[in-house]
């Protein structure tokens, strides 16, 4: 996230970070940002995000990633948030997690338009121009 951030920063946007304290205490948080906000938890730190989110674009990434986007998957599922979802593959990166989503889909865990929840984009133009897309929208 770091590396995004520094990527915003560079071309001149705004970046908010959200990050729990013990994480803060672990790791350096991003001063130079317009606004950091730290809170208590993990779990706050996901619903402060979400609620400051118009659109959710997940970049090739470990437990954390899936852990969010399995959170922001099962809210637009339930109602809750109508925020599109990309998955931003790189080099096949999400193709392992679409044949799991079709298996759930296929095991009748999930309705079939479950795989609809997230859309897949081939890189960084493609994402920004759908989050431009929605925000032009809304």
């Amino acid at each position: 996230m770091g590396t995004v951030a520094d990527a915003a920063l560079a071309e001149g946007g705004e970046v908010l970070g959200i990050i729990p304290q013990a994480l803060l205490e672990r790791e350096v948080g991003k001063r130079e940002i317009a606004q950091l906000v730290v809170t208590r938890t993990m779990y706050e730190r996901k619903e402060r995000m979400i609620e400051a989110s118009d659109a959710f674009v997940a970049l090739p990434g470990g437990l954390g990633t899936l852990d969010e986007l399995l959170e922001v998957m099962t809210l637009r599922q339930l109602g809750y948030i109508a925020a599109p979802i990309l998955l931003l593959d790189t080099a096949g990166y999400w193709d392992a997690f679409a044949r799991l989503l079709d298996r759930v889909v296929d095991e009748a865990f999930a309705e079939r338009d479950a795989r609809a929840l997230v859309e897949t984009v081939s890189g960084p133009e493609e994402a920004l121009d759908r989050v431009v897309a929605v925000a032009r929208a809304g």
